[in-house]
């Protein structure tokens, strides 16, 4: 991945599915290559397949412990995929800890998947491929109990049926920072600055879980980074390769945010970092995306 990620694990037979799904037209860029924001939702047939039927899953949601979705990075590669064809995702998820010193300090839900297409495009001379990797993705789940007091959502223990008590595999979960951070071998271009449009949130871009959904947060920080880069002259025959973007608080419909960035260059490809602010001056999330020919 162009972003750093753990690599997939050997999954239990009961944590894994290969799933079939479809495209729009918007997830494919005009010479076929996957956007990488059009890998997050590969990840539904896993939840409704596999995560909503595991007994551990769902006596921790009864028992008010959720895993909520805290960094996703995505990776997409040069292969193009034909869009009017069916798409199979490889997904499967891993539990796991983090300590800090010999202390249990967080316990997480760690989802990947990789998204195979048919090889091709849409044109005038339409070859049927054969089916290949088109992207990658890791999403971090940090287990909260979501509706408790500030002071009592820390989990540190899974007292489920289902679930071991602590989760055997160890994960050191990068701090969300290293999400604005630029990646080993860049070069920074310009200093950190406000984007010059601010994004006031609508219920458009809310969903079912009450806040704006995780993914406008990625479209906003590539408007305002596409923003800075046609500024400086380059040529905007680019396409997003990778994001990697790390969450820190919900918005909410009327909630306004700031994207503040700074551009860096690696090899070929020009990037941008850092982070979506809202009027409090807080964080929502740190974002750093990679954009390539």
């Amino acid at each position: 991945m162009l972003f750093p990620a753990p690599p997939a694990p050997v999954f239990p037979p009961d944590q894994s599915a290969n799933v079939e799904g479809s495209l729009r037209y918007e997830d494919c860029a005009q010479d076929g290559r996957l956007m990488p924001i059009a890998l997050p939702p590969s990840m539904g047939g896993l939840w409704r397949t596999v995560i909503a039927k595991h007994p551990g899953a769902r006596n921790s949601v009864a028992s008010g412990v959720i895993p909520i979705l805290t960094r996703m990075t995505l990776t997409t590669l040069d292969q193009p995929i034909r869009i009017d064809r069916p798409i199979e995702a490889r997904c499967g998820f891993l539990l796991a800890h983090d300590l800090e010193g010999d202390e249990v300090s967080r316990l997480f839900m760690n989802v990947w998947s990789d998204v195979h297409g048919i090889a091709g495009r849409i044109g005038p001379r339409q070859v049927e491929g054969v089916l290949s990797r088109a992207g990658t993705l890791f999403a971090e789940h940090t287990f909260t109990r979501l509706f408790a007091r500030p002071d009592q959502r820390k989990v540190t223990k899974l007292e489920v049926d289902g679930y071991p008590l602590v989760p055997e595999t160890r994960y050191a979960a990068p701090p969300p920072k290293t999400a604005q951070e630029a990646p080993a071998g860049a070069t920074w271009l310009d200093e950190l600055a406000a984007d010059a449009v601010d994004t006031v949130f609508s219920l458009d871009q809310t969903d079912a879980n009450q806040h704006v959904n995780s993914l406008v947060y990625i479209r906003t920080f590539l408007d305002a980074a596409q923003r800075r880069i046609a500024a400086t002259g380059r040529s905007m025959k680019l396409r997003s390769k990778a994001v990697d973007i790390a969450y820190r608080k919900p918005c909410f419909a009327g909630d306004r945010v700031t994207a503040q960035l700074r551009l860096f260059s690696l090899d070929d490809g020009i990037g941008a970092a850092g982070l979506m602010v809202g009027d409090d001056g807080k964080p929502r999330c740190y974002v750093r995306v990679l954009f390539g020919p």
